[in-house]
């Protein structure tokens, strides 16, 4: 049976638990949520001895799964104030199902400023100095963990920005190449991981067996079927693997949607020389790499690395999001500008949404000039040094609008909103208004059937139809992120019959169990009331459950507008 491991960072000691009866079939975000919510005080200060940070992989995380790699991390968010769940791809969430390992809790704070790292593998767990790695930047930290431990060893590791404790720090993963292209990177939870003053977490799984499955047939049955389904799929199999998740940026810009110069309008003139086909056309005539997986057993392949114009790698995991955040949100034009700005974010541990939006609003204070790439390196440089409009630009949007007396800051809880305008994609706008996490597209991705027409079709400028949307979405959604599955497996599961029960097969065979639909269903909904339940505690009410006013009045191209009431959007996370 999987166990917990809980490190105490003040005196530097560990210890080993049987997983509780209560915590009994819970695994990845499902696991992270409920143990925030059972040990965190929803009114403790973020950074202060009583949050703890939870890191727990998937339940099909370990198995051969397709795309079942995913590993959660949760806390209460210091840029949010309320609970978060935070994944990526990399090694680490399937070396941890592989040590039998449910969850790694980082609890208390120590007293000094002494950092720490953390090493497991299947005969120990280290508590080691890591006074050689402090200062150093994610690409330096990883590169000398794996010369240390051995390639394709699981770390994780904070950079310059989870040191100082800036509320945009992420967590970053060694991707495939051993770079850190794999980002936990919403909600702060790298300023979290700083608090603790743990630099890095090395998990080696040499030795260990593979998982037993309870039914070795009927998961080989039922991952075939699974395998057979997202290659099949247009998004999964093709554009995907294509463009990675850039694909987007056109589709997006001529849906009226893309937004642009702090969401003034829904397109921007250069969206070409941003987009994946630009992207892609670099990689090809600089001997990059077009698609490769961020983590072992991804199918999908989405990810990329980006080479610089002489040929050596800038940055890997090139995003959609990113792309938007420095390019139309800023009004950058320059790709290798916004892959550098990337490959910075990359380096010093910070999420590029919440830092991308943040520079916009530095942008409408003047700190730099709109669509000013090489300012804009200099200014995220700034993070790097510990400077004072370094760690103003680090911590995130609100806190640039604060600085520099601007009032169009676009948040919801305190965390930037991704790169779909909510009154152009009003799915995705309800996610963004009604999720606990703050804005985020990936907690009920409305634009599946509001633009991309998967699992339905529904008019992205009305109100009909989208609070039902993004209702089943989150379900869906919080229920994949226990799985350990990739977001991405959604276009697949929405478009075939039998998607959610293969899916639903797989565990079973998996753990010898009997679920059905309808229990991945109530999993999720479960999943939701608990993060509702911590954000009330920490004093959230149905007013935080709003768009700034900023996003009052009609949107160009289309004209729209947000047209929600309180009332409309507390229907949805109503069960």
């Amino acid at each position: 049976m999987a166990k917990i491991l809980r490190i105490n960072t003040e005196t530097k000691t560990f210890t080993f638990e049987e997983t509780p009866e209560s915590l009994a079939g819970l695994g990845g975000r499902a696991l992270t949520s409920r143990m925030v919510l059972n040990e965190v005080p929803a009114t403790c200060h973020p950074l202060g001895p009583a949050n703890k940070l939870v890191i727990a992989p998937g339940l099909l995380s370990g198995s051969p799964a397709a795309n079942s790699g995913r590993l959660s991390v949760g806390a209460k968010s210091p840029l949010t104030g309320g609970i978060k769940e935070s994944n990526s791809g990399g090694f680490v969430s399937q070396k941890l199902a592989r040590l039998q390992i449910s969850a790694v809790v980082l609890e208390g704070k120590p007293d000094d400023d002494d950092f720490s790292m953390i090493v497991i593998n299947k005969d120990e767990v280290e508590i080691l100095p890591a006074d050689e790695y402090v200062g150093l930047g994610n690409y330096e930290t990883i590169e000398k963990l794996w010369a240390k431990y051995g390639k394709n060893t699981g770390v994780m590791s904070i950079g310059q920005a989870g040191e100082q404790r800036l509320k945009a720090a992420s967590i970053q993963q060694a991707d495939l190449k051993g770079t850190p292209g794999r980002a936990v990177g919403r909600g702060g939870l790298g300023a979290v991981m700083g608090s603790k003053k743990i630099k890095a977490i090395v998990v080696d799984d040499k030795g260990c067996e593979r998982l037993s499955l309870a039914d070795p047939e009927a998961f080989k049955v039922a991952n075939k079927r699974w395998v057979e389904m997202l290659n099949a799929h247009p998004v999964t199999g093709q554009g995907l693997p294509g463009l990675g998740t850039a694909v987007l940026v056109n589709v997006i810009n001529e849906a009226g949607a893309l937004p642009t110069k702090n969401f003034r309008s829904g397109r921007f003139d250069h969206a070409q020389d941003i987009s994946g086909e630009k992207m892609v056309e670099n990689i090809e005539a600089r001997g990059g790499i077009v698609s490769e997986g961020c983590h072992p057993g991804c199918i999908i392949k989405c990810s990329q690395v980006y080479n610089d114009k002489n040929g050596k790698q800038l940055t890997s995991g090139f995003e959609y999001e990113t792309l938007w955040a420095f390019g139309a949100h800023t009004t950058i034009k320059d790709i290798d500008d916004i892959a550098m700005l990337d490959r910075l974010c990359d380096d010093f541990g910070l999420d590029t949404i919440e830092t991308g939006v943040a520079l916009g609003v530095a942008m409408e204070g003047g700190l730099v000039e709109w669509g000013d790439g090489p300012g804009s390196i200099a200014l995220l440089k700034e993070v790097g040094k510990g400077s004072g409009n370094g760690k103003i630009l680090g911590n995130g949007a609100v806190f640039v609008g604060d600085a520099l007396g601007v009032d169009r800051v676009p948040v919801v809880k305190r965390q930037g909103l991704p790169a779909y305008d909510p009154r152009a994609v009003k799915g995705v706008g309800v996610t963004y208004a009604t999720s606990p996490m703050g804005a985020d597209h990936t907690a009920g991705y409305g634009v599946t059937a509001n633009i991309l027409k998967v699992g339905g079709d529904i008019d992205p400028l009305k109100k009909e139809g989208n609070v039902e949307l993004s209702r089943n979405l989150q379900i869906a959604t919080a229920s994949i992120d226990a799985a350990g599955l990739c977001l991405f497996v959604a276009f697949a599961v929405l478009d075939n019959e039998d998607g959610v029960q293969t899916i639903v097969d797989m565990l079973n065979a998996r753990y010898g169990l009997k679920l059905t639909p309808d229990d991945v269903v109530a999993l999720g909904q479960s999943i939701l009331n608990d993060e509702k339940e911590f954000n009330r505690r920490a004093g959230f009410t149905k007013l935080d459950d709003q768009l700034p006013e900023m996003f009052n009045g009609p949107f160009p191209p289309h004209n729209s507008e947000w047209d929600f009431s309180i009332e409309d959007l507390q229907e949805t996370l109503n069960f």
